[in-house]
């Protein structure tokens, strides 16, 4: 049975801080622990696989807004678990908001709020590609 795109469902992931994901290894700082950008983009993974199954075929999301505070630095090596939750959809039914967090073994290392919109896959990727070949 499909599921229906509606507050309160809710997602899980998780991943192994490896070296390639430390903040001085992708250019976001010059220390050897888990980046933001990359504890950022594991929250918004989630927030995708949460609702990817209550879209019609042919339908994605495509993030729009991140307030995320990252709130205590994880070493290599570590496992990280992220956690989604859609909050609020949007009366048309495109814009979702979830509530984000992300723990590492010892504990809570980020949480905040992110939101995505429904567009159709391939339209939204055809609009994209045109701008290329814009003057």
């Amino acid at each position: 049975m499909k599921t229906t795109l509606q507050t309160g469902l809710q997602g899980n992931s998780e991943a192994i801080v490896t070296e390639a994901l430390l903040a001085d290894r992708i250019g976001s700082g010059l220390v050897s622990v888990y980046s933001t950008a990359m504890m950022i983009a594991g929250m918004e993974g989630t927030a995708v696989a949460t609702v990817q199954d209550a879209l019609e075929q042919g339908q994605t999301t495509v993030g729009t807004r991140v307030d995320v505070s990252h709130l205590a630095a994880t070493p290599s090596g570590m496992k990280v678990r992220f956690f989604a939750e859609l909050i609020a959809v949007s009366s048309n039914g495109k814009g979702l908001t979830f509530r984000v967090e992300a723990h590492d073994e010892a504990g809570l290392i980020g949480k905040g709020i992110h939101e995505r919109v429904v567009v159709d896959k391939e339209k939204f990727e055809n609009r994209t590609r045109a701008k290329a070949s814009q003057p």
